[in-house]
């Protein structure tokens, strides 16, 4: 057997029971797939089985406010996924007569569908002869092919796209696409991958050289900023807090945050106490303010490095605007936010 009827093969006995391989439409398949973007399976199941829940169409996906949807997604990250998903389903709803575009072209022109998301919608729904190119499909073509090329650099994407496209079988160019990625993920992982027991082994350039751990290959990314935040969380005698909503870009915008004082390094107490009361943006009225976290909580995005501190500032009366922390949870926040409003004991 040859490359793609092995692959194949493997994925006949070996493919997992996941609820959107049973489905060719592309609400389900969209929906997973954008979800799917830089989450493992075992965190994304439990949300689209969620959004399919709250939202069965694109319609009702549509009709839904950001914050429902945003809501619905905190714990996910990457929100401007989120963001688009709606943005999306609108602009289907509204200018599309509530259809999908019917292939590969027309679906790059929706916002937030690159070539892969494309790809697998056009050639598992449609049945287009359109290769995907995932995480998983560039390791396998890189160790099987021994090509060294960097996987994120122009040449590396042309080179992958091409050699995927002419490894497509003659037809089932969906089944092909979801075989390739299933392979990726279970047999030849990034870490620790089943050599032994793979059928593709006896030719596979990477295990003959002993470059396993070397491809594919990857440049550099770009520098990592750190960032020291601190949240003031306000806690009234009235069991009420405050929250702001972000509305400048990035990746936690139209989010909800306690309010915010970013600092140039971590801060001891007393040097955030001065440099709280020194502060023209915060007009709180505090009767005592207490750390919550002694060692600074570091949360990692994809260029970033928070840095965060939570203070408890505890007041008498209720703030203008005040959330009541019993409503708390009907907010989106970042996922960092969650963890603590889980932890906080109001």
């Amino acid at each position: 057997m040859n490359f793609t009827t092995t692959v194949i093969s493997w994925y006949s006995v070996n493919k997992r029971n996941l609820p959107w391989r049973t489905s060719k439409n592309p609400y389900n398949i969209w929906l997973s797939e954008i979800i799917l973007q830089q989450t493992q399976v075992k965190q994304g199941l439990p949300y689209y089985e969620a959004f399919l829940e709250n939202f069965p169409s694109v319609q009702a996906l549509a009709k839904a406010s950001e914050t429902s949807v945003l809501n619905l997604w905190q714990g996910l990250g990457y929100y401007s996924r989120a963001r688009n998903l709606h943005y999306t389903a609108k602009h289907i709803t509204e200018n599309l007569n509530g259809e999908f575009p019917k292939d590969y072209n027309s679906l790059l022109g929706l916002k937030g569908v690159g070539d892969y998301t494309a790809s697998a919608i056009a050639s598992i729904c449609y049945d287009e002869a359109v290769a995907v190119v995932d995480g998983n499909v560039y390791r396998v073509l890189a160790r099987y092919f021994g090509i060294d090329t960097p996987i994120n650099s122009t040449e590396g994407t042309k080179q992958f796209k091409a050699l995927a496209q002419s490894l497509l079988p003659l037809s089932n160019f969906g089944d092909y696409n979801q075989a390739i990625m299933e392979f990726g993920s279970q047999q030849c992982k990034p870490k620790s991958p089943n050599c032994e027991l793979c059928p593709l082994l006896s030719s596979c350039k990477a295990y003959a050289t002993g470059t396993i751990k070397t491809l594919p290959v990857k440049l550099k990314k770009t520098k990592v900023t750190k960032k020291y935040f601190n949240f003031l969380v306000v806690n009234s005698d009235n069991n009420t807090t405050y929250l702001e909503q972000r509305t400048t870009k990035g990746i936690w915008q139209q989010l909800y945050q306690f309010p915010l004082i970013e600092t140039r390094t971590s801060l001891s107490e007393n040097k955030f106490l001065t440099h709280l009361d020194g502060s023209d943006n915060v007009n709180i009225e505090y009767e005592k303010i207490q750390l919550f976290n002694d060692t600074d909580i570091i949360h990692k995005l994809s260029h970033q490095e928070l840095h965060i501190k939570f203070w408890v500032l505890h007041t008498k009366n209720s703030p203008e605007n005040a959330v009541k922390w019993s409503d708390i949870t009907s907010y989106p926040v970042p996922v960092v936010i969650e963890r603590f409003i889980n932890n906080f004991r109001y």
